[in-house]
């Protein structure tokens, strides 16, 4: 039996729909530069499954809208997250998640930062650097059984399964 690292965790009220981005036919036009913004980077990341619930990061706080730059000038998107707890284990993994679905579904023109917010993992300097290291990112997802638990998060989150307490708002430790 595996000992979970947050057993209780708070549950957030998860906002009410999904992109806020219309597509049209022209969209598909590959050579046309779409502007992004940090809501559809947001759209892209918030149903991401957290490792160890069956919760949303965006269920969980661990990923928020305002915590999401994008300088569509420059090309670049910066994401912070939120662990649940300072000790998480799991940070390193859901940073990945939220790299390879970005990478997935972004155009290629995006540099993409990911970094653990500051002040929130006793370990997040080690954990933000391996998070933008190309190299190491390449060699974890070269092995095959973090892959697929890559995958398994990325599938559409599901809601239910754990007990906790549902916070509607803002999260208070902010």
């Amino acid at each position: 039996m595996t000992t979970l690292i947050n057993q209780n965790p708070i549950i957030y009220e998860a906002s009410a729909g999904n992109s806020t981005r219309e597509w049209r036919e022209e969209d598909e036009n590959e050579d046309a530069a779409d502007p992004i913004d940090a809501q559809e980077v947001f759209d892209l990341i918030r149903s991401i499954s957290d490792p160890e619930h069956p919760l949303s990061l965006e269920q969980l706080n661990v990923t928020q809208r305002d915590h999401i730059q994008v300088s569509d000038e420059n090309n670049t998107i910066l994401v912070e997250f939120t662990p649940t707890i300072p000790h998480c284990s799991m940070a390193t993994l859901i940073g990945l998640c939220i790299r390879v679905r970005l990478l997935r579904c972004l155009p290629s023109r995006f540099k993409v930062d990911i970094s653990v917010r500051k002040g929130t993992h006793q370990s997040e300097h080690a954990v933000n650097k391996q998070l933008n290291d190309k190299e190491r990112v390449a060699a974890a997802l070269e092995n095959s059984h973090l892959l697929e638990v890559v995958n398994q998060c990325l599938a559409t989150a599901t809601s239910g399964g754990v007990v906790a307490n549902i916070v509607k708002g803002p999260n208070p430790a902010n």
